[in-house]
């Protein structure tokens, strides 16, 4: 089996669209559950799966949720195409290469994680004495887990979450307080990234949660889009206004090892200093750093990415965009005018905010 852990897999997530609650193939599952028959679904193309094809009946029809269930009552498996919209053979059995490698016991279980490996496609093994699903595809097994059981754990994450996006938005709203005020440290940054990556493997886990509760998830589901709302564009945006090289591969590469760094890594500071290209010995509480400005532009209504990239790129830093006035905006490409107003107009008002909170709050 592969190395890699099965909810992490690309190919068992793909597996768990095509099979989530609401689709037509999981009714058929959950009809062969009920039912106590057990099965086998094979989901592959003709040319693949007829190396390991023996005996069975050629039907080729589309598929149907309650044809699929009466043909499961028949001991051998049933080929889907790849797509799972036709039923192509039914009553078949499997005969992959003895020789390849299987951690399963049972005769139909060994059957479908070999054939899986050898055609290289998803098969699908229901267990006729257990209320068990598992999913096999080419280098991982992934055993199904019960629509409450995964409920209870989605809500339980979301709670997490909320504390996590609580805890991330008072450190980013101290952190832009700072910039504004031109006294950001590179703790005050560093700590945010720390927190919009917990933020994110939070939301990601999740999701993943979430595609195998298909239709049953809805719910759960709008709860997740309110909570992770802004937190990829804010990690993004930090770290690019942080990190010592400015090019975007650069940036891109720091956001790919930020995301591969263990939950351990995360934790030291340290880490992220050197991933940001800091020195390891340099003491975060009393760096001041300057931001380039990418998240702080990124907040003005209606200003695109294209247009925050050109002000960062003329200015340099967000200090020097804050010091121009709307003739020396003006002469960003794009901006013209009424657009450099408004962006001056709106870092303004930002300042006052974070300035004066009550009496702008008093106000709007």
């Amino acid at each position: 089996m592969s190395p890699v852990e099965p909810r992490r897999d690309a190919q068992v997530i793909r597996a768990l669209r095509d099979i989530a609650p609401g689709t037509p193939i999981r009714e058929a599952i959950d009809d062969v559950i009920r039912g106590r028959t057990g099965a086998l679904f094979v989901m592959a193309d003709q040319a693949d799966i007829e190396p390991v094809l023996s005996g069975g009946i050629r039907i080729d029809v589309e598929f149907s949720p309650k044809l699929a269930y009466q043909l499961a009552k028949m001991d051998g498996a049933i080929v889907l195409d790849r797509a799972g919209t036709r039923i192509k053979w039914a009553n078949v059995q499997l005969v992959p290469d003895p020789a390849i490698p299987s951690s399963e016991t049972g005769t139909r279980h060994r059957s479908a994680e070999r054939t899986a490996r050898q055609i290289k496609a998803l098969v699908v093994a229901v267990s006729a004495a257990r209320d068990v699903v598992t999913l096999y595809t080419t280098d991982s097994s992934y055993q199904l887990e019960g629509t409450r059981s995964l409920l209870i754990k989605v809500n339980q994450a979301l709670a997490t979450l909320e504390t996590y996006r609580m805890r991330l938005d008072q450190v980013s709203h101290r952190l832009l307080s700072r910039e504004l005020a031109g006294t950001a440290t590179l703790l005050d940054a560093l700590v945010v990234i720390q927190r919009a990556e917990m933020a994110k493997r939070m939301v990601a886990e999740i999701e993943r949660h979430q595609i195998e509760l298909g239709t049953e998830g809805r719910l759960t589901e709008m709860q997740l889009r309110e909570l992770s709302v802004g937190v990829m564009p804010d990690r993004s945006a930090v770290v690019r206004d942080y990190m010592v090289n400015t090019d975007a591969e650069s940036h891109r590469k720091v956001l790919d090892k930020l995301g591969r760094l263990s939950g351990e890594r995360l934790l030291r500071l340290e880490d992220l200093e050197v991933l940001l290209g800091y020195e390891r010995d340099v003491n975060p509480i009393d760096t001041v750093v300057e931001p380039r400005g990418y998240r702080v532009l990124s907040r003005i209504p209606g200003l695109s990415q294209v247009l925050v990239e050109r002000l960062v790129q003329h200015f340099g830093s967000l200090s020097h965009v804050l010091q121009a006035n709307p003739r020396e905006l003006a002469v960003v490409s794009g901006l013209g005018p009424v657009r450099s107003r408004e962006v001056f107009d709106s870092l303004r008002r930002m300042q006052e905010y974070f300035s004066h909170p009550q009496q702008a709050q008093a106000r709007q």
